[in-house]
């Protein structure tokens, strides 16, 4: 039996599955966190036609306010990874609330288009700090046998904060305010610090060691680099996320102002249906998404892979749909099947990395893939801008369905040829937290 088709060790990993009251409170507090850092990153979008009239910004500008801020973000996060795998945990996390909750407040003072751009730059560097360390503790604090669904509860907190963000932008534009909007978003994230700080320092055992960064010998720099892309199964996770993330950031950084502009809804309005049926229904596919990758781990190491190579292939059309669909009511059902078959990626993207990747260059393994996935999706916003007066947003959604089809069919590659060289047996892989 091939090693893709090999259930993991029933005896360690599986049945190791009591998760901690220390575990459950940090994924509490670390869902929190990430929920501000998608509520600060996303009001941007729902804006884009005040921030046009107000700071007389350009199609192309306002594409740049996505492609500048995941530009950054994307060549922080290998490097905040490193950091992530070598430093206080605890340090850096809290210490990216506060950077990107300052720079939130100070968006709310930008006087032209150029000013939010270089902020906009500013956030990316200050959340790159947060993601790739904060995915690896996290995940790290339970066993393997939780760790998709324990994944997938986390990136519930992107979701609601994409809802959130956009609905609360949209909202305060409409009503003249959106400066004051960026200066509540950065002042909870600023409040927030405290009690998040003070919760991490009460952490015991093995997992307060991680947060120290004192729980083994590092290895330097480049060779944790090259520990992780010289991993074949690895290489093809780092082509296949970044397409995936195009489509997702199309979608984000576009979709309230082509609703906006196709079927005459206000600011609100357009970021109301941009985000409550997809961001809905893709927390129902990362939830069972992640539920349904640990269950069929006992049949096949290679769960996560199938799930989302169904996620792919399943989006594509879903795609070309919310774009070419002439009602709004069919755009919401189609960006529902999206959010629904997306979900499936997302919850098991860093999951099935860790797969292929030694547990001490977690962290450092997910700044990669947000370094690939960044450098791509910031075309996404950028070309949506370039583009959507000639070529056109939907014709675009219909490309980038395309690109998901060919994606799926390496991903499956991958799957049938690298995976079963390339899977690290798992029961040595213990929870940071025990029960």
């Amino acid at each position: 039996m091939t090693a893709n088709h090999e259930p993991i060790d029933q005896s360690d990993s599986l049945d190791n599955s009591k998760v901690s009251i220390q575990a459950i409170l940090l994924l509490g507090f670390m869902w929190f966190a990430y929920f501000l850092n998608y509520c600060d990153r996303q009001a941007v979008f729902a804006m884009f036609p005040s921030l046009k009239s107000d700071l007389g910004m350009t199609d192309q500008q306002l594409g740049l306010t996505g492609a500048y801020f995941l530009w950054v973000y994307a060549l922080g996060c290998p490097i905040a990874g490193i950091i992530g795998d070598r430093v206080s945990k605890r340090i850096l996390v809290v210490l990216s609330l506060i950077i990107w909750s300052l720079v939130t407040a100070a968006t709310g003072l930008a006087r032209s288009g150029s000013e939010l751009l270089w902020l906009r730059a500013a956030m990316g560097i200050s959340e790159s700090l947060f993601m790739p360390t904060a995915i690896a503790l996290t995940a790290n604090a339970f066993a393997p046998a939780l760790r998709s669904r324990t994944i997938a509860i986390l990136t519930t907190a992107q979701i609601a904060g994409t809802v959130v963000g956009s609905w609360f932008g949209g909202w305060m534009a409409d009503l003249g305010a959106w400066r004051t909007a960026f200066f509540a978003l950065g002042g909870v994230g600023l409040v927030y610090a405290f009690p998040y700080f003070a919760f991490l320092r009460t952490l015991k055992g093995e997992g307060a060691a991680e947060l120290q960064g004192t729980d083994e010998p590092k290895v330097g720099a480049w060779n944790s680099l090259f520990a992780i892309v010289t991993v074949p199964t690895y290489q093809i996770l780092c082509v296949v996320f970044p397409v995936f993330v195009f489509g997702l950031w199309l979608l984000y950084g576009w979709l309230p102002t082509f609703l906006h502009d196709k079927f005459g809804l206000s600011q609100s309005d357009a970021a109301f249906n941009a985000t409550l049926f997809l961001q809905g229904s893709t927390a129902v596919g990362l939830l069972s998404g992640g539920w349904l990758a640990d269950k069929l781990l006992r049949v096949t190491k290679a769960s996560r892979f199938y799930l989302m190579l169904s996620s792919l292939i399943l989006c594509a059309p879903c795609l070309h749909a919310i774009g070419a669909c002439e009602t709004l009511v069919q755009v919401r059902w189609a960006a529902m099947a999206f959010g629904l078959f997306s979900g499936l990626l997302m919850g098991n993207i860093f999951a099935a990395a860790f797969e292929v990747i030694p547990s001490q260059f977690r962290a450092t393994a997910v700044g990669v893939l947000n370094l690939c996935g960044g450098l791509v999706s910031g075309f996404a916003t950028l070309f949506g801008g370039l583009w959507k007066s000639t070529l056109g947003i939907d014709r675009l959604l219909s490309l980038t369905g395309a690109a998901y089809f060919g994606a799926g069919l390496l991903l499956l590659f991958g799957i049938l040829v690298l995976f079963p060289r390339d899977a690290i047996k798992q029961s040595v892989d213990k929870p940071l937290f025990r029960s």
